[in-house]
């Protein structure tokens, strides 16, 4: 057997085995110790290294669930290769239910870091070198923003192969092709010539059941994917997925009451009303029109906007018609699963 031990933070974890290590960043200044707990489970036979982790913003606790209930599956038993899971990486933003860390900087923004830098930049440079220069792909879970909702999508840059073929086994209807944001973990990830997918799903500091049990069976298609895992006798959800090369958030023209009946998957045309904007003094309204059509797969959730604030976010598909069809499919699939629920 060959031997591909994983050694993190000093602790080597053989073959066959598995280990929860804590991963040391900044302490409070209270001198009270901070570690990002970090879960290795190492197969009998060697094969892919998989990041899973979640809760790089803090306040995106959806893909803490999502993983918690991935390290409760029974068939890990089976793995072949490595699973590297961490699922909370901003542990500072996840206890002050935060988007950021206490120097009020995006982690995300922040690799690949440096020793001698910011707190951010040092949890980055941890980060990286402990973990990720070991993997071999990547799935980061991430969530919309406060007051913000995301339909259940993958960003990735889908004009690499290698990503493209994880990002549609992943099995959602919905793939934004992206390019890798400056100094965020996937671009980090991308130097490294390391696949890598960013799952977007439900909203900051809400629990999502739907988000929830499509992220799993994601995490659980990608492995299969990746023959990390036996792929099942009778067939998964999986959905076809059709890519959007591009999306656009329309934003407020005007400050007021958000009055909308349109929801996430909704097919929009160009110029149709989404919603009206009412001023709560003089009770006037003016019409929110689409800019193009598409699907929506964002939204705000909070009723009172300031103007520039953003509302929808649509992506343009070739086949909007066929892509509303299979995202009402695939979530009614998914919300009607009986051994979903993993508590």
């Amino acid at each position: 057997m060959d031997d591909h031990s994983i050694t993190i933070c000093d602790t080597t974890i053989a073959p066959g085995t598995q280990a929860i290590i804590d991963l040391p960043v900044s302490p409070l200044y209270t001198q009270t110790p901070m570690n990002i707990p970090v879960h290795v489970i190492n197969g009998k036979k060697p094969g892919p290294v998989l990041l899973v982790c979640a809760a790089v913003h803090g306040d995106e606790i959806n893909g803490v669930e999502i993983i918690r209930r991935l390290l409760n599956k029974r068939l890990l038993k089976s793995l072949e290769g490595t699973l590297i899971a961490v699922p909370i990486v901003n542990i500072f933003g996840f206890i002050y239910h935060s988007r950021y860390l206490p120097d009020r900087r995006d982690l995300n923004r922040s690799f690949p870091g440096s020793k001698e830098g910011s707190m951010a930049s040092r949890m980055s440079y941890i980060f990286m070198h402990e973990i990720l220069e070991q993997c071999t792909h990547g799935i980061d879970f991430h969530t919309g923003g406060a007051h913000r909702t995301y339909l259940p999508q993958v960003h990735a840059n889908l004009t690499k192969k290698k990503t493209l073929r994880l990002a549609k086994a992943f099995g959602v209807p919905v793939l934004l092709d992206v390019k890798e944001q400056d100094n965020s973990l996937r671009a980090v990830a991308a130097k490294y010539k390391i696949p890598f997918l960013i799952y977007e799903a439900g909203e900051a500091l809400r629990l999502d059941e739907l988000s929830i049990r499509v992220g799993l069976k994601g995490i659980l298609n990608v492995m299969r994917e990746l023959k990390m895992l036996k792929k099942t006798a009778h067939a998964t959800l999986r959905a076809k997925p059709f890519i959007a090369h591009s999306s656009t958030w329309l934003r407020a023209e005007q400050s007021g009451l958000l009055l909308s009946p349109m929801a996430l998957g909704h097919r929009v045309l160009k110029k149709q009303i989404l919603a009206h904007i009412a001023d709560p003094i003089s009770g006037k309204s003016t019409e929110v029109l689409s800019p193009t059509k598409g699907i929506i797969i964002g939204r705000t959730h909070l009723p009172l906007v300031n103007e520039g604030d953003a509302l929808f976010q649509i992506a343009k598909f070739e086949k909007s018609k066929k892509v509303l069809a299979e995202v009402q499919e695939f979530h009614s699939a998914h919300l009607d699963e009986d051994d979903a629920l993993n508590y």
